[in-house]
């Protein structure tokens, strides 16, 4: 049988010592994701660009899902961390792109006063797989040329 879903190390993190993302519960929905290296995160100021945390992970999927990533729960509470966009898409055309790999990253603001500092396998989120739907008349047949952010481009 071969690959229908999941994760792998990305391209530049194969002697890293990453641990692919695992559910910590039998009903857990979401894969917990950790940080691949230490990052700091600045405290808010506006204008300021969220900090992109590597995770060192790529993923793979059937054409109709894509991964969600989202915030760990306690992280705005605890840490004052809040994902830019909300939550995160991971397209199935996003693995193994020319860019970068596929390699995930989520972007963070720090809402607190002072910079925190993430380490080297702290749980950041959670990565969900979801199907999607099409509408009627959908005809797209675009490639992705690139890889963060760059669709439509």
């Amino acid at each position: 049988m071969g690959k229908k879903r999941g994760f792998e190390i990305a391209k530049g993190f194969e002697n890293m010592h990453i641990n692919l993302p695992t559910r910590k519960t039998r009903y857990s929905a979401g894969y917990d994701v950790e940080a691949a290296e230490d990052t700091t995160i600045p405290a808010f100021k506006p204008g300021q660009k969220p900090t992109l945390i590597k995770t060192g992970i790529k993923a793979y999927m059937p054409d109709d899902e894509y991964l969600m990533i989202a915030n760990r729960s306690s992280n705005p509470g605890k840490k004052g961390l809040v994902i830019a966009n909300g939550i995160g898409i991971i397209d199935k055309d996003y693995y193994g792109n020319s860019d970068n790999d596929g390699h995930i990253m989520f972007a963070f603001y720090n809402i607190n006063s002072e910079e925190i500092v993430i380490k080297k396998g702290e749980a950041i989120g959670q990565a969900i797989f979801q199907k999607y739907l099409m509408a009627d008349g959908d005809i797209t047949t675009e490639e992705r040329v690139g890889g963060f952010g760059s669709t439509s481009k």
